[in-house]
């Protein structure tokens, strides 16, 4: 893993406190979700942030610490802020909701922006399951569960957790068809969902 040795500082004069700390993390998100963890080292994230080494080391003291403050805020980001608060804006009824997230996924996919899920890249990228890095992906990824299972004991599936399991492997699946160039991936992956809606609210 990347340490905290890599690089120096800029010319920019430091910030401090936490105005320097949220400059840190916003840089370590942009590059971190856009590039990857292992192949962004702490110098990019200096250089980005314009703050002094001095500064970092006393705000996150490894690079594993800022990663997981970079995994928390992508929790609050895109998970919540972004993903959740879109699906209710756009319906009302559950099953709705559950569908209208691979609507969400269509917009997302045509976008410059989209960088794939950040949460199945740590798991790639930090594969050992006693890896605090690791344990913070799948943390995160259960927490999308947590938001499409109460939606399926709403809209009536018989067994609510093993439908969210099946919706999220959809929506990770779909995800990854995007990232290999399938731009109608959540349209594709909406047409099964529906028919595993249906299928488990009407038995």
């Amino acid at each position: 893993m990347s340490g905290l040795l890599e690089g120096t500082a800029t010319d920019t004069p430091p910030a401090t406190g936490s105005a320097a700390g949220e400059q840190i993390l916003d840089a370590a998100y942009e590059l971190f979700c856009s590039r990857g963890i292992q192949a962004v080292g702490i110098d990019a994230i200096i250089k980005r942030s314009g703050v002094a080494r001095q500064t970092l080391y006393r705000r996150f003291g490894s690079k594993q610490e800022l990663v997981l403050a970079v995994l928390e805020r992508r929790d609050e980001r895109w998970t919540r802020d972004w993903l959740q608060a879109e699906v209710e804006r756009r319906a009302t009824e559950p099953g709705e909701r559950l569908l209208a997230i691979f609507d969400v996924f269509s917009e997302w996919f045509q976008t410059d922006e989209f960088e794939g899920c950040t949460f199945i890249n740590v798991l790639l990228e930090h594969p050992a399951v006693d890896d605090p890095i690791h344990a913070a992906g799948i943390s995160y990824l259960a927490g999308i569960r947590g938001f499409i299972e109460p939606l399926a004991r709403e809209a009536g599936a018989a067994d609510p957790e093993d439908f969210a399991r099946k919706w999220h492997i959809l929506m990770k699946g779909s995800i990854v068809a995007a990232g290999e160039g399938d731009l109608e991936a959540a349209r594709r992956a909406k047409e099964v969902a529906t028919l595993q809606l249906r299928l488990a609210t009407e038995a």
